[in-house]
C-alpha cells in the first residue's frame, strides 16, 4: 500500500471514530419545565377541541358516557389514543363496578302520585313496595347527616324525609338506617327534581332511598301522612377501566398524580361534569410531553365510575402497597371547570373558612396557596371549597396524601357576595345543568374554563419542578411520619 493510500485510510478511520463518538453522546436534556409557560400552553381552543370529541362520542352513544356503556369505552379509547400518540406508555387497568337499573319508582301520598327518583344503588323495596308513616327530620346545618338530627323523633319503621345538603347521600342513608328507618326520602335544596344522585356501591346494603323535588319536600314536611314507596331496583356487576399515563422522566420517589373522572351520568353527556376536567388534564399532558424536563414524575389519571361512588380512584388507591402510596407526593384533582354560572374555587387545604369538612392532609395548605396565588395573578380572588368527599380526591385524602385543585362549582348555589365578586347570578346554582341532558358544550363558560385549564397547567408545572419549599409537601422520613400519624 502506498503512502497516499495510508493517509486516505487514516482519514476514513478518523471520520468513523468521530461518527461513533457523536452517536454515543447523550441527547440534550429537555429544558426544565416552566410552570407559567405550561399554563400558557394549555389553550382554550385545544381544550374545547377535546370537549367537542367527548360530546361527539356521547351523541353517538345514546347521549351519555356513563360507566358500563359503549360511550364510556369510546371515551377511554379517545384519551388513551391521544396519550399514546404523544409517546406515553398508557395503561388501562380494569376494576369491577356494579351497575344499577330501575324497573319501577313511585311514591303515593293520600292516593296521589308524587314524582320520585331512586337514588343510584338504592336497595329494592320489591315490586310491591312498602307503606309507612312519613317522619320529616327538621332541617339544620347538617340535614340528616348526624344521629343527633333525629333526637326526639320516633322513626322506627318509618319513611324519613331529610333535606339535601352538606354530606354525601350515603351518610344520610346510613344515619337513617341506624335510627331504625324503613326508607329514606331526600328533598332537593331547590324546587326542581333531585336527579343524578348516588349512594355509592355501599348504599345497596342499607335501606331504600329516593329523591323528590324541593317543592314536594316542603309540602310533605308541612303535612306528614302515610306514604307508599315502590323502588323496584336491580344491581349488576360490570367491568370498567381507568386510564393511567406517566412521564418517562422525573423521580418516582415523589410522583405528582393528576386526575379527572372520565365518566358521565346516564342522564347526559357530561361535558362540564367532567369533560372539562378531562380536557384540561389531557391537554396539560400533551403540552408537557412524555419525557419532559421535570424533577418529579407526573402520573396522569382518568378515573372511571366516579359518578357511582368514586369507584375507579378508590380501587386504584386500594391497589397500591405501602411503598407505592408513599411514593405519591401529592394529588391534584380537577372536576367541573367550566360551569355556566362559574365560581373560582380552590380546595380548602387548611380549613381557613372553618366551615364543613376539616383541612386536607399535611401539605394540602401549600397546594391551596399555589392555586390561590396563580388565580390572583390572573386577577381572580378565589374562595375556598371543602373536601366534602364528592370527587376523586376522597380516597387520596383518606390515605393521607396531600391534595388540592380548582373547581367552578356544581349544584350548590353561588352566594350574592360571590356574584358581586365574580359576576353571574347570586342565589342560583353554579351549574343549573348538573347531571342533566343540558350538560353540553353549548352551556360551558369558556372564559372560566380558560382560567381553570391554565391553572391545571400551572399546578402541574409547579410540582413537577419541585415538591419542596414554602408551598411544598412532606418528603422523605417526614412524609412517612405524618401519614402514619394520620
Amino acid at each position: 500500500m502506498n503512502r497516499g493510500a495510508r493517509v486516505r485510510a487514516g482519514g476514513a478511520v478518523a471520520a468513523i471514530v468521530l461518527l461513533v463518538a457523536a452517536c454515543s453522546e447523550e441527547p440534550p436534556a429537555p429544558p426544565p419545565v416552566d410552570p407559567a409557560a405550561l399554563a400558557g400552553a394549555v389553550g382554550i381552543d385545544a381544550v374545547v377541541g377535546h370537549l367537542t370529541e367527548l360530546e361527539r362520542i356521547a351523541t353517538e352513544h345514546d347521549g351519555n358516557r356513563a360507566v358500563g356503556t359503549a360511550g364510556y369505552d369510546a371515551s377511554v379509547d379517545y384519551v388513551a389514543g391521544r396519550l399514546r400518540d404523544a409517546g406515553f406508555d398508557v395503561q388501562t387497568p380494569e376494576f369491577d363496578v356494579r351497575s344499577f337499573d330501575v324497573e319501577t319508582e313511585t311514591l303515593t301520598v293520600a292516593g296521589a302520585p308524587v314524582p320520585v327518583r331512586a337514588l343510584e344503588f338504592s336497595p329494592s323495596t320489591g315490586p310491591d313496595g312498602l307503606t309507612a308513616r312519613l317522619v320529616p327530620v327538621p332541617a339544620d346545618d347538617t340535614p340528616g347527616c348526624e344521629a343527633s338530627d333525629y333526637d326526639g323523633l320516633d322513626v322506627s319503621g318509618a319513611v324519613v324525609l331529610v333535606t339535601r345538603g352538606v354530606c354525601p347521600f350515603f351518610v344520610k342513608q346510613q344515619v337513617a338506617a341506624e335510627r331504625g328507618a324503613a326508607a329514606l326520602l331526600v328533598a332537593n335544596n331547590e324546587d326542581g327534581a333531585l336527579a343524578g344522585a348516588t349512594l355509592g356501591e355501599e348504599g345497596n346494603d342499607l335501606v331504600p332511598a329516593a329523591g323528590i323535588s324541593g317543592a314536594d319536600g316542603r309540602a310533605l314536611a308541612a303535612a306528614p301522612t302515610t306514604v307508599t314507596l315502590v323502588l323496584d331496583t336491580r344491581v349488576d356487576s360490570v367491568r370498567s377501566r381507568n386510564v393511567l399515563a406517566q412521564t418517562a422522566t422525573g423521580s418516582t420517589d415523589d410522583v405528582v398524580v393528576v386526575g379527572a373522572h372520565l365518566d358521565s351520568v346516564p342522564e347526559g353527556p357530561g361535558i362540564n361534569d367532567n369533560g372539562t376536567g378531562v380536557a384540561a388534564v389531557l391537554e396539560t399532558a400533551l403540552q408537557l410531553g412524555s419525557d419532559p424536563g421535570v424533577t418529579n414524575a407526573v402520573r396522569f389519571a382518568f378515573w372511571g365510575a366516579e359518578e357511582v361512588g368514586l369507584v375507579g380512584s378508590t380501587d386504584y388507591v386500594a391497589s397500591l402497597d405501602d411503598a407505592a402510596r408513599e411514593d405519591i407526593a401529592l394529588y391534584l384533582n380537577f372536576d367541573m371547570l367550566g360551569s355556566p354560572n362559574p365560581g373560582y374555587l380552590v380546595y380548602d387545604g387548611d380549613d381557613s373558612d372553618a366551615v364543613g369538612a376539616g383541612p386536607g392532609p399535611e401539605g394540602s395548605a401549600g397546594i391551596e396557596r399555589t392555586f390561590l396565588g396563580y388565580l390572583t395573578s390572573r386577577g381572580v380572588a378565589a374562595d375556598g371549597t371543602d373536601f366534602d368527599g364528592r370527587s376523586d380526591y376522597g380516597p387520596f385524602v383518606d390515605a393521607g396524601i396531600p391534595s388540592g385543585g380548582v373547581f367552578s362549582g356544581a349544584d350548590d348555589r353561588k352566594t350574592p357576595e360571590q356574584a358581586g365578586k365574580w359576576g353571574g347570578t347570586g342565589d342560583a346554582p353554579f351549574d343549573p345543568n348538573y347531571h342533566s341532558p343540558q350538560d353540553t358544550l353549548a352551556n360551558i363558560d369558556r372564559a372560566a374554563l380558560a382560567v381553570a385549564a391554565s391553572a391545571v397547567g400551572y399546578g402541574v408545572g409547579t410540582y413537577a419542578r419541585t415538591v419542596t419549599g414554602p408551598d411544598g409537601v412532606p418528603v422523605g422520613p417526614q412524609r412517612a411520619e405524618v401519614r402514619s400519624d394520620g
